[in-house]
């Protein structure tokens, strides 16, 4: 796409298509060379997370390596009061939201590259000044209030915070899993009030009591009634598949039976003949 032959003006924000508007960014005040920020707001449908909400997040593209989440939160802190900052990979739902939160110290180590962010402010008025922003006026990253290391500094800082105290260490593990047992005590108990509530014999039948109420089959409840299902339909099959044997057993039962039949007849005929016959 050919670049637009519209100059903006200087007190004018500068927007690219897609919606997004663009801020200059500049490592310290004295830095030449600046970096661009893409901002949008978030207005995603699918994304119905309560911590992103739609009228105050601000969807941010092209965030460099050295800003981290406390950075990114001074520096759109001249739009308003920031509320949260969230950097990840990729656009999308957070993988914590899945299951429980856990300390930064048993996470993965965080990949070092561009980032995109989802900045939630406390007014929804931030959203409106960040995208009116000057496009000449670049955001400071690293500032007095806050200090931003890199190079050697930096790896100094990310070795040193690498030691962990025990004690810390044991109060992080303790608080995960006391969470832990709380939430497999809770599905404990909420499959035995399941179980208590679908009492179902093999056929899958409810057994409903005074004072209850036929409650429909629930997940488990099928899932049984299945399982029922197929193992009486298996007893069938091996009895299908040994049926020729059931024939022959009877076929077998059934001569025995006429041969000793035909031997009591010639025994009856003796004795008649021998008139030692007596039948009553």
């Amino acid at each position: 796409m050919a670049p637009s032959k519209k100059k903006h003006a200087s007190n004018q924000a500068c927007v690219i298509p897609g919606g997004f508007t663009v801020l200059p960014v500049q490592f310290n005040s004295d830095s030449v060379a600046q970096h661009k920020l893409y901002v949008k707001e978030h207005k995603v449908r699918s994304d119905r997370s309560s911590h992103r909400p739609m009228d105050r997040t601000l969807f941010v593209l092209n965030i460099p390596p050295y800003c981290s989440e406390d950075v990114a939160k001074q520096m759109f802190s001249q739009f308003g009061s920031v509320q949260s900052v969230e950097l990840m990979d990729h656009p999308g739902t957070s993988p914590q939201d899945s299951g429980p939160k856990l300390s930064k110290i048993f996470r993965p180590a965080a990949k070092q590259g561009f980032k995109v962010g989802y900045v939630v402010f406390e007014n929804s008025s931030s959203i409106a000044a960040a995208k009116s922003h000057p496009h000449n006026v670049a955001l400071v990253v690293c500032t007095e209030k806050c200090l931003v290391k890199t190079g050697t500094q930096k790896w100094i800082q990310q070795y040193t915070e690498s030691f962990i105290r025990t004690d810390n260490l044991q109060k992080i593990v303790d608080s995960f899993m006391e969470g832990y047992d709380k939430r497999k005590k809770e599905e404990e108990e909420k499959q035995k009030e399941e179980a208590k509530q679908q009492q179902e014999d093999e056929e899958g039948w409810v057994k409903v009591t005074r004072g209850t109420k036929a409650r429909p089959h629930s997940e488990a409840a099928n899932k049984k009634t299945l399982q029922a299902v197929i193992r009486k339909n298996k007893r069938k099959e091996l009895m299908n598949f040994y049926t020729w044997q059931h024939r022959n057993t009877q076929k077998e039962h059934i001569a025995e039976l006429r041969k000793k039949f035909e031997e009591d007849k010639q025994k009856i005929a003796l004795l008649r003949v021998q008139r030692k016959f007596k039948p009553y």
